[in-house]
């Protein structure tokens, strides 16, 4: 990539964590830091239970909201699921999809992500559509294989158009809550594939522009030089995003590593 579109995009995944005043907390210290933080796109990513709370924290800022999941139908007899027009009435602008945990605990698949794309790209919803290999892919050296897979079933129909509103996130599996993470070069190398099968896919203007997050074990200490890479724009955070030191920390240290580029 010749040169960054924008500054970091930088998006907290809270996880099944938080009561409602943590998160009121929570939100609050990142809009307080929001002067510092304006070439940053920042994302809260709450459980259901606190969007509303967080929803009224960070209103006003620059600091958006998104959900960890959605179902693609928008009403109907789907206990215990949310639609994404349900997630816009809520104040969503982005929500996860495909999230390792949701593949690896709850049995989504390739083609369940690609539904759940498309639903939230008619609702106006930014989908952050989530990739990644297991370990054993990994030591099997089908790493690139597996991504090329849930890259084109998971986007599978969608069109050119609506590809420059989608945010792809590489998260190696086995670098998840793990405390081990991709090296730079490991991250860049995935991260550079997907750029290179969105150019093939959609051509370059679509590809110099896309927005590809790495996820996994992220934190102050590693984002800089993660950041440094051409191909990481932002990063998707899971247990560093529960605290406001060490999620805004990377924050500041993806900014360090923008600036220097500038």
């Amino acid at each position: 990539m010749a040169g960054r579109r924008r500054g970091p995009f930088i998006a907290g995944n809270w996880k099944m964590n938080l009561g409602l005043h943590e998160a009121r907390d929570l939100a609050r210290k990142v809009v307080d830091a929001e002067p510092e933080l304006r070439e940053c796109t920042t994302v809260l990513i709450p459980p259901f239970t606190a969007l509303e709370t967080v929803r009224g924290t960070v209103a006003g800022s620059a600091v958006a909201l998104g959900a960890q999941n959605l179902y693609w139908e928008d009403a109907g007899a789907f206990t215990g699921e949310v639609s994404a027009p349900m997630l816009r009435d809520a104040g969503c602008a982005y929500v996860l999809v495909g999230h390792s945990e949701r593949r690896q605990l709850f049995g989504e698949t390739d083609g369940t992500v690609n539904r759940k794309a498309k639903a939230a790209l008619k609702a106006g919803l930014v989908p952050i559509v989530c990739v990644g290999e297991v370990l054993a892919e990994r030591d099997a050296g089908r790493t690139l294989e597996r991504i090329d897979e849930q890259l084109a079933r998971g986007l599978e129909s969608v069109s050119g158009q609506d590809l420059e509103r989608v945010v792809v996130a590489y998260e190696p599996v086995w670098a998840i809550g793990t405390g081990r993470t991709a090296s730079p070069g490991q991250a860049q190398e995935v991260q550079a594939h997907i750029r290179d099968r969105i150019r093939k896919s959609y051509g370059n203007g679509t590809a110099d522009c896309a927005i590809i997050l790495y996820g996994g074990s992220v934190k102050p200490a590693n984002s800089y030089p993660l950041f440094k890479e051409n191909d990481i724009d932002g990063f998707l955070v899971g247990g560093a995003s529960l605290s406001g030191l060490s999620f805004l920390g990377i924050a500041r240290e993806a900014l360090r590593a923008y600036g220097e580029e500038k």
